[in-house]
């Protein structure tokens, strides 16, 4: 593996520890405010709606150069908005300040991902982006874990005084601005590849991104609908974790360990799936999969004994499924448009972030059991959507041949 690779996928991993550190201690710390529940959800959907603004923005400012310092000034925005949420004690500021951190770091991930896909072989892609999503989903988790840990030690609350749930935010906020600071001044950057035509109009390059195949948008849409439901277990068990009476720490602890499994399905099984030619009856058939999953787990009686079995084959899927969806919208990109489509790709992954948690707040005040059905309907309701794109690709192969002749 080439070392500009590795390097990459070191940010990533980076990248999901510093950004997670915060997590383990929001709900705990929204409740310490008197605040609602129910607002868990909308600070999560405010954020998610600046990764949605910000992707197709940022994907394109990038393909057009100057990547590091974009890269930069989107991680100085995460943390000036992480440092607002925790310290401005208004809901409503709050919110603001999360779409602020949402639109911020959305640059760095968007970015990078474009840069991977560029140094990366075709044959080899699918592996390094499991890769990449194995290193982010392992650095959360081990951020998850420091978090709650930072949260609950003794002797960090009395050394930094973290039983202030404030400080941590304020921890994850400095320490990010020396990841970013590592980042420009260590990520080599090849621009050779754009031209003075891409460079010309930053709005005729942002209005490409909109003229794609039927066939990808209804994919796009899927990608949307299975976010939320994916989006609605990671975030509201979190919430369910807390109200079953279990700690941070408890919690750091159980993310940690879908990290481990995460990045061990990535290494070990993504490989092997990468290498079958019909990717999408995969993606169905894993999703399919998955729905049944949910509608068993949270359904058992034995909760921690599920959630540390079963549902471990859910986050082995969710570690195969990342990939070859990045990979198969990747496919849709010309030479040097990567940062674009990774951009519209973020962006319908952001509407089933902001759609998941602000329809999944009310749904969870019903009874959590309705929010857990629902991430299930989701995926089922993706895997329909994917039979037809398998319809409209047809015909547009079908097209395209007659246009040959």
């Amino acid at each position: 593996m080439k070392k500009s690779i590795i390097t990459l996928i070191l940010y990533f991993f980076f990248q999901g520890l510093l950004h997670n550190l915060g997590h383990p201690v929001t709900p705990a710390f929204v409740r310490s405010l008197e605040i609602q529940d129910y607002m868990f959800g909308v600070f999560f959907a405010s954020m998610s709606f600046g990764l949605m603004i910000g992707a197709p923005l940022w994907g394109t400012l990038g393909d057009r150069g100057r990547r590091k310092t974009y890269i930069f000034t989107g991680l100085a925005l995460y943390s000036l908005g992480q440092i607002g949420f925790a310290y401005s004690g208004h809901e409503i500021i709050m919110i603001f300040f999360r779409f602020v951190s949402g639109f911020g770091v959305v640059g760095s991930m968007t970015i990078l991902t474009s840069i991977l896909i560029e140094k990366s072989d075709v044959k080899d892609r699918a592996k390094h982006l499991a890769y990449s999503a194995a290193a982010v989903t392992l650095g959360a988790s081990l951020g998850y874990y420091a978090g709650g840990f930072l949260s609950t030690n003794l002797f960090f609350r009395e050394f930094l005084g973290t039983s202030d749930y404030r400080v941590v935010f304020l921890i994850q906020a400095l320490l990010n601005i020396v990841y970013a600071s590592i980042v420009i001044s260590t990520l080599h950057i090849d621009q050779s590849h754009l031209n003075k035509a891409q460079r010309s109009s930053f709005f005729k390059s942002l209005k490409e991104v909109a003229n794609i195949k039927p066939s990808l948008l209804i994919f796009l849409i899927s990608l949307t609908l299975i976010t939320i439901g994916a989006t609605n277990l990671s975030k509201y068990i979190d919430v369910y974790f807390d109200e079953l009476g279990y700690s941070p720490s408890d919690l750091g602890t159980f993310v940690m360990t879908t990290g481990i499994v995460s990045l061990f399905a990535s290494l070990l099984i993504v490989p092997v799936f990468a290498k079958f030619r019909k990717q999408l009856y995969v993606i169905a058939i894993i999703q399919l999969l998955s729905a049944f999953i949910v509608f068993f787990v949270f359904r058992a009686e034995k909760f921690l004994l599920t959630i540390y079995t079963i549902y471990m084959i859910y986050v082995i899927f969710k570690a195969i499924y990342q990939p070859l969806e990045q990979n198969y919208i990747a496919k849709h990109a010309s030479e040097g448009k990567y940062g674009r489509i990774m951009g519209l790709r973020q962006s319908f992954v952001s509407i089933g972030m902001i759609i998941g948690p602000l329809l999944g707040g009310f749904l969870y005040e019903i009874r959590p059991l309705v929010l857990f059905d629902f991430s299930g309907i989701s995926f089922i309701i993706g895997v329909l959507l994917l039979g037809v794109v398998y319809v409209l690709q047809k015909k547009e192969q079908a097209t395209e041949a007659l246009g040959q002749i």
